[in-house]
C-alpha cells in the first residue's frame, strides 16, 4: 500500500512541476490526475491494491474538510453575507451525496 501511496505522491508532484514549468491554468494536482488516468490507462486497469487505497482515503475525504469548516466559522461575518448562495448550492449536492449512498 505504501507503494501506491508514493505512485500517488509523485503524480501529483510532477502534475505540480508542469504547472509551475509550463503556466498552464489548471492546478498541479488535476494534471497529477490526468498523468495518474494515463498510467492507469496504459496499464490497462486499476490494481487492487490502489482501489482499496483510493476506497480508504474517499470514505475519509470528509475529514479534510474540517480545516476549511473552521476558516468559514471564524469569518462568520461574510458566511452571513454569502450564506444563502452557499446553501443553494451545497443542498443539492448533499442530496446528491445522500442518494449515492443509499
Amino acid at each position: 500500500m505504501l507503494n501506491f501511496i508514493a505512485v500517488l505522491l509523485v503524480c501529483q508532484l510532477i502534475g505540480e512541476a508542469v504547472h509551475k514549468a509550463s503556466g498552464l491554468s489548471l492546478p498541479g494536482p488535476v494534471i497529477g490526475m490526468i498523468i495518474l488516468f494515463i498510467g492507469l490507462l496504459i496499464r490497462g486497469g486499476v490494481p487492487q491494491e490502489l482501489g482499496s487505497l483510493a476506497k480508504g482515503l474517499l470514505d475519509h475525504l470528509a475529514l479534510l474538510f474540517v480545516p476549511a469548516g473552521v476558516g468559514v466559522i471564524s469569518h462568520a461575518e461574510a458566511l452571513g453575507q454569502t450564506g444563502p448562495a452557499l446553501l443553494t448550492a451545497l443542498v443539492p449536492v448533499v442530496d446528491l451525496q445522500r442518494q449515492q449512498h443509499t
